[in-house]
């Protein structure tokens, strides 16, 4: 458990410190213009309509732009008599008019009549790391004289390049300017359209309630042709504005990402926002680092608690989960979970921990192998969880086998031959010993230790123990006639063992640690290796051993003998090869228990 918290803790600290870096800020913007694609458009409700300046209105005009200020006069005195909630110009009159003075006193006359005209200004921000200075681009004195009021226009652009937040106010120098969006929903609350109160802070995230064209259009020219009543605008802000690409002010957004949606569009979905209390509200970052935090830990603990495939499909149901509510965050109540920071958390920790854990399973896969079957090693592996190879008291069956007159051998052979032979040797045996499911603990020179019912419970432990031993007798025959054909010498080996508990376990040094079993079965089984040669058997069993296997195996008593380190004599029993009739026969001579036990008293 402490090894995932520290895992989990490393990869969360590592979103966090990626995110807080700024890198996934732009992953986090498109993961927002997913949320608006999914919650899809919104029909307004707030009485908005945009008077476009298109292609068409400049084909019916035929008029260069700018365009005379006279004619945005008489627009305004015509839609006027529509008695309109408010007139806004994005259209910046900051420079006096090239066709003189007159032109530009119409239209201050106009707004002047209409009392409700906002303006649009320009600031020019200029960023610096000691400080941030705000120049204004206001309209003409003449023109803003009459007006309700004017403001900026200006966009706050993200590091994708959309449009997603608008500016309640600038500071000037030391005085604070509201915005053009700020002067039309005054007085829109003052004509009483339904309005919540503005949120708090400097500026908003805007609720787009869908693509270009949301919201009513009317261009221009059918304005002053009268193609369209006055009555059109009748209880409604009225926003103009460019929407030709020939001007330049389009914007990407998240429903036009491609640079399509016009600044004054922008403005209406502004004022939509403000009027109905919908802005959407970015959850604070802290709080986003300690999801993608926590998801960290969780996938971390799900991949090791699990197997990968289950761990995949767990975290992909948790992802899904998380996903869903952060959609329903946003289309309920407007609120936005950046998702990205959590989703590479995920990742991250899956992918990791999947990766670590293939190179831990491959060592430890290396390291057991040398004792374990590739079936039992396949279960060690899938249940690394829940199989505890630590150290316990436990029933095993011990065998031990060695090859008998190896010193004599080893002298009339070369060290060359000698590795040759032992490798021959002990792969034979330990395929054997694999084959029926033991473990091999380990090589002493030409001796090697069998465990069974380790680490796996094995009903039938001891037969197995029996069972591998005649097959070692079957297996060293052939090898010797090999070798005895090859260099002249004959090899045979003897088998002890015996049944009883032992300590079972992972157990060592810290620098190496061994899979071994240690207590007095394990010495008992080594001792009766070391007396099969007295007894001309090739394999000895203990009587605990020759209780469980009696009835499958024909068998023979030794009487008892006194085995070096234990005082109390130790009843043996002889094991017989199954002849091609079944009927038991003995592998070598067999010397009568009462010669073996004169022989071994002082």
């Amino acid at each position: 458990m402490k090894k995932t918290l520290w895992w989990g803790a490393a990869i969360g600290a590592l979103v966090v410190t990626v995110s807080l870096a700024g890198l996934l800020e732009v992953p986090e913007l498109q993961a927002l213009n997913n949320l608006f694609e999914l919650r899809g458009s919104r029909r307004p409700v707030t009485a908005i309509v945009i008077v476009t300046i298109d292609e068409d209105s400049w084909a019916e005009l035929n008029l260069a732009w700018p365009w005379p200020r006279a004619l945005h006069g008489r627009f305004l005195d015509i839609v006027g008599r529509g008695k309109p909630v408010a007139v806004g110009f994005d259209i910046l009159f900051s420079e006096p008019s090239s066709r003189g003075l007159a032109d530009d006193r119409a239209f201050a006359d106009a707004i002047a009549r209409a009392g409700n005209v906002v303006l649009a200004a320009a600031a020019a921000v200029v960023k610096h790391e000691a400080f941030v200075k705000v120049d204004l681009n206001p309209p003409l004195p003449i023109l803003r004289a009459g007006a309700a009021g004017f403001g900026p226009v200006n966009y706050e652009v993200d590091a994708d390049g959309h449009v997603r937040r608008s500016d309640l106010e600038y500071r000037l120098q030391h005085n604070r300017l509201r915005s053009f969006v700020w002067h039309l929903y005054e007085l829109g609350v003052k004509a009483g359209l339904p309005a919540k109160p503005l949120p708090g802070g400097g500026s908003f995230m805007i609720n787009y309630r869908g693509g270009v064209r949301t919201f009513p259009h009317v261009a221009y020219h059918r304005v002053l042709s009268g193609e369209i009543s006055p009555a059109e605008f009748s209880g409604k802000i009225v926003l103009v504005g460019a929407t030709s690409p020939t001007l330049h002010d389009l914007f990407s957004t998240p429903f036009a990402r491609a640079s399509t949606m016009p600044g004054v569009e922008i403005q209406a979905h502004a004022l939509e926002t403000l009027f109905r209390g919908i802005p959407i509200r970015r959850v604070p970052h802290p709080v986003t680092m300690a999801l993608a935090f926590g998801a960290a830990l969780v996938a971390v603990w799900m991949t090791r608690a699990l197997r990968p495939i289950r761990a995949f499909f767990a975290l992909a149901g948790f992802w899904l989960a998380v996903f869903a509510g952060v959609v329903v965050l946003f289309v309920a109540w407007q609120v936005w979970v950046e998702v990205v920071a959590v989703t590479l958390a995920l990742v991250l920790g899956y992918g990791v921990t999947v990766v670590v854990e293939f190179v831990q399973e491959q060592r430890e896969k290396r390291r057991l192998s040398r004792f374990f079957s590739p079936a039992v090693l396949r279960e060690i592996v899938r249940q690394k969880n829940d199989l505890d190879l630590g150290s316990a008291r436990r029933l095993l069956t011990v065998l031990f086998c060695d090859i008998r007159g190896f010193t004599s051998i080893s002298e009339r052979l070369r060290p060359e031959q000698v590795v040759e032979l032992l490798r021959e040797y002990l792969t034979e045996l330990t395929e054997i010993v694999f084959r029926h499911g033991g473990t091999v603990d380990k090589y002493v020179g030409d001796c090697i230790m069998a465990l069974y019912n380790v680490p796996f419970e094995q009903p039938d432990h001891a037969a197995q123990a029996v069972r591998t031993a005649l097959a070692f007798q079957e297996s060293t025959r052939a090898l010797s006639a090999r070798w005895e054909a090859k260099v002249g010498i004959r090899i045979m080996n003897g088998v002890g063992i015996n049944t009883g508990e032992a300590v079972v376990g992972t157990m060592g040094s810290r620098q190496r640690l061994e899979y071994t079993a240690i207590g007095d079965t394990v010495n008992l089984a080594a001792r009766l290796e070391s007396i099969t040669k007295d007894f001309d058997s090739p394999v000895i069993i203990s009587e605990s051993t020759h209780s469980l296997v009696k009835d499958e195996f024909p068998t023979r008593a030794l009487g008892e003998v006194i085995v070096k380190g234990k005082a109390i004599p130790v009843r043996i029993y002889a094991v017989l090869a199954l002849g091609a009739d079944g009927e038991g026969g003995t592998q070598a001579t067999v010397r009568p228990p009462e010669e073996v036990r004169s022989a071994q008293r002082p």
